[in-house]
């Protein structure tokens, strides 16, 4: 892995298809400014979630060919791609097998029957799932409200309870009259008339037991009943079993998919909601999860993959710690709070700390301003005291950022969604200084892309997307004509001036020595040294002056200033 700038994107967020991406990096403005792409699962053949539930690894027709990876590959860029470890969608040819064929389905065991996970551990309910005693639930967090079920219909109309974590929704059809009477053995008027009731029933969503038809008597009044639920369609994620050996030769496949695509670095995906254990958490279970991630390194190592897990924790709990000492890539979610912290509060204290401390750790990892999700907060606990937090998440409030609080419940903030540069009070000086700073943290810098383009907060997306829409704030999609007009503007041309710095500049290649320091409260000096190579920024968060120098190949000297 190279330690250059990774852009993030979208296969679509800038100009439509992965085509448009692979041709921006070609021009002479952006060309030599990254070292690796990002390129989010959206990529992949999906359904939800922007790309996050996969039906397949095979790319996406609509956004991606090979060739467009090729082109990347060829232009000198490491490819970093998703690996989503804790679910599948349902539209996934194991979970169709399984509601095609039920108990013979040869995925049976691939997904989490719930009634066979808490057998002996709970009570059966009238709804035909297991509610398991508290003593085995209590230190488990759901992160929607009751049970993580979904109830599968199977063709002899049993209905199994399997484990879903993350989304799920069930969606019933209008019968067709003909279809009714064929399989209901009603008349063409009665067919009719119930078909114009479920319709009405299902706008108000009714479900189909609560429906009653005034045309029918109870035995046929069930028998439609029946027919709606055995003709249900299903969408969402289902939780993947890891104790099957079915998921692990799945996940095998799937690493030898993305090598095959030319990746060097894969992103784990809520790897940490895979080992579940009754009495125990479902998330990070020691050791059971470094026992499922040490599995899956060994297989990715002799692919030639890189992995980088993904974990949202506190501070306090020293998550980040334990990759590092298992020597784990992993995702620098500190330093976007702390920028914010010390470029609005003018001190540098708790930035300075973080950095010294990953270099005194030997911590590897990939920092970032903005990404795909939001702006993270609740990782900062046990670093920077919580009425700091709390100020910080009122600010960015006050500029137009959202909360998705867990349950509704307002201490369980996750992030705060918003553009970066909205959560800097859409101020260059700030964003330009942002940047120069985290391009000299240690880690390899990220750059999502509409950080890049001082994108601003989109609520007409967030609007356009409705109740779950709050992340589509910091997703806007670029056509080709606003990148042109963007790549004109001061605060584009000079982060990609600070890239193509980074990129090129020695001195930050590996075994680099790295010092930070604060000769006052409120500035920040970094440097790194490399051989005879050295690059350093001097940075003032109370007048958001900084500047850049460093040693550049054939004796070049390259000078930043921003006064």
């Amino acid at each position: 892995m190279n330690n250059k700038p990774m852009l993030n994107a979208y296969p679509d967020s800038m100009g439509g298809k992965l085509s448009d991406i692979a041709g921006f990096l070609e021009r002479e403005e952006t060309s030599g400014a990254f070292g690796s792409i990002y390129i989010l699962p959206s990529v992949y053949h999906s359904d939800l979630d922007r790309g996050f539930s996969v039906i397949s690894y095979d790319l996406n027709r609509i956004y991606a060919k090979k060739s467009d990876i090729d082109r990347l590959k060829a232009s000198g860029l490491e490819l970093k791609l998703d690996f989503v470890l804790n679910h599948i969608s349902v539209l996934s040819p194991q979970f169709q097998d399984l509601v095609k064929n039920g108990e013979s389905s040869e995925y049976r065991d691939f997904f989490i029957n719930w009634n066979e996970f808490w057998e002996g551990m709970g009570e059966m309910t009238d709804d035909g799932y297991i509610q398991p005693d508290e003593k085995y639930i209590s230190k488990m967090f759901f992160r929607k409200p009751g049970l993580p079920i979904l109830m599968i219909r199977f063709p002899d109309g049993k209905e199994v309870p399997y484990w879903n974590t993350f989304y799920q929704r069930v969606e019933y059809t209008v019968p067709d009259p003909r279809k009714l009477m064929e399989s209901c053995g009603l008349q063409y008027g009665q067919a009719l008339s119930v078909s114009n009731a479920v319709f009405n029933y299902l706008e108000e969503g009714v479900k189909p037991s609560a429906m009653e038809f005034d045309v029918l008597d109870d035995e046929e009044r069930l028998s439609v009943i029946d027919w709606m639920e055995s003709h249900r369609s299903y969408l969402g994620q289902m939780d993947v079993n890891i104790r099957s050996e079915l998921v692990w030769k799945f996940y095998d496949e799937v690493l030898d998919k993305l090598a095959g695509y030319g990746t060097t670095i894969v992103r784990l995906d809520a790897f940490g909601y895979a080992s579940k254990i009754p009495g125990h958490r479902n998330f990070m279970n020691d050791p059971e999860t470094w026992e499922i991630l040490e599995r899956i390194r060994v297989m990715a190592e002799s692919k030639g993959i890189t992995l980088l897990p993904e974990i949202h924790d506190a501070y306090a709990e020293k998550k980040y710690m334990e990759l590092a000492k298992r020597n784990y890539l992993s995702y620098d979610f500190f330093l976007p709070g702390l920028l914010i912290d010390a470029i609005e509060f003018h001190e540098s204290s708790y930035l300075v700390k973080w950095g010294n401390e990953q270099i005194r750790n030997g911590i590897r990892s990939v920092n970032m301003l903005g990404c795909h999700d939001g702006i993270p907060m609740l990782d900062l606990k046990g670093l920077v005291p919580d009425e700091r937090i709390q100020e910080l998440i009122d600010l960015i409030v006050s500029r137009g950022g959202l909360i998705k609080n867990l349950h509704g419940k307002k201490n369980m903030y996750y992030q705060v969604n918003a553009t970066y540069y909205s959560a800097l009070g859409t101020d260059e000086r700030k964003m330009l200084l942002a940047r120069a700073v985290q391009l000299f943290m240690p880690g390899k810098p990220q750059i999502w892309y509409l950080d890049l383009f001082a994108g601003e907060n989109d609520w007409e997306a967030v609007e356009r997307y409705g109740e779950d829409g709050h992340k589509e704030i910091n997703r806007t999609n670029l056509s080709n004509e606003e990148i042109e007009e963007r790549l004109n503007r001061i605060v584009v041309r000079d982060q990609l001036a600070l890239l193509r710095m980074r990129s090129r500049c020695g001195a930050f290649d590996d075994g680099a020595e790295i010092k930070i320091s604060a000769p006052e409260p409120g500035v920040i000096d970094m440097e790194w040294r490399n051989g005879s190579n050295s690059a350093e920024l001097l940075a003032d968060f109370g007048t958001y002056s900084f500047s850049v120098r460093a040693d550049m190949p054939d004796g070049e000297t390259f000078e930043y200033n921003q006064e």
